[in-house]
């Protein structure tokens, strides 16, 4: 059988408030993901004989954690197919970024495994699955720029004129892994920002309430959004640890020259829809 490659891209907050606790103990958010242009790639080789194997996945993760594997298993799961799978992950994503490989992979494998499997499930079905799985999964099964609250799963696509600019960001990745659990647990952590509606985000960009615990209780992110501050308005993704810059690509790559050896540099392009859903399009 053929073995077709599948884009797995990376995301940015583009801001981040939290606006309270939960009864259940989890927060409530308002964030708006904005996928970039650095992909993971899954190559998925369906079987015959209904077994799910992993060929090759993320140094460092076992396979009982990998995302694709528990994506794969939970569809094979949900819709009692008798097919499987061989996966085999090229990981481009750096790990413990806070730009959402993990999830990515996860909503990957899942379309991708629903279109090869012959399911056809709808993808508020595949969103929900996927949810067990990662609160930012539901975006990436969604494939659009979307302005999301509760924890991360209602969504609102932003389609045109709502949708962010598609700009070139300089993103710098610290050498350091950041907890979200430990930044969520913080007692100093902002929990009581007004809402903001998209109209809100479009005017002022909003700004990340976990920003003041991370730089407190990491170094690295405070050095490198320091750094990145310099050359104009950085932001952080997430939890981090990855802060980012909005500027040309012609500057991000001069400042990606520039930037201190502790930080890997990356640059790239934001996309408002992406690369995985253009790859379902063209399979018909």
């Amino acid at each position: 059988m053929s073995r077709p490659r599948w884009p797995a891209p990376a995301k940015l907050n583009l801001f981040l408030h939290i606006l309270g606790r939960r009864p259940d103990g989890y927060h409530e958010l308002q964030t708006v993901f904005q996928f970039i242009d650095l992909c993971d790639e899954i190559t998925l080789e369906v079987r015959a004989d209904g077994k799910i194997r992993r060929v090759a996945g993320a140094a460092g993760v076992s396979e009982a954690d990998d995302l694709c594997v528990r994506a794969a298993r939970a569809l094979k799961e949900a819709s009692g197919s008798r097919l499987g799978v061989d996966i085999h992950l090229t990981k481009r994503i750096p790990l413990g970024a806070g730009l959402g490989g993990g999830s990515s992979d996860a909503a990957t494998c899942l379309l991708a495994l629903d279109a090869l499997w012959g399911l056809h499930r709808p993808k508020a079905e595949l969103a929900t699955l996927g949810l067990r799985l990662g609160a930012d999964v539901p975006v990436f099964i969604g494939g659009r720029a979307a302005f999301a609250e509760g924890v991360g799963e209602r969504l609102t696509p932003l389609l045109p004129p709502h949708a962010p600019p598609e700009c070139n960001y300089l993103i710098l990745k610290p050498k350091v892994f950041v907890s979200t659990r430990e930044v969520f647990h913080d007692p100093e952590l902002t929990r009581n920002t007004p809402p903001l509606t998209i109209h809100g985000f479009l005017e002022s960009g909003g700004g990340n309430d976990c920003l003041g615990v991370v730089r407190r209780r990491y170094p690295e992110v405070a050095r490198a959004f320091d750094w990145l501050s310099r050359y104009g308005e950085a932001r952080l993704t997430g939890t981090g640890a990855c802060v980012f810059l909005a500027c040309d690509e012609t500057r991000a790559r001069a400042l990606a020259a520039e930037a201190p050896e502790e930080f890997q540099a990356i640059v790239a392009r934001g996309l408002n829809e992406s690369p995985l859903i253009e790859r379902l399009r063209a399979m018909g």
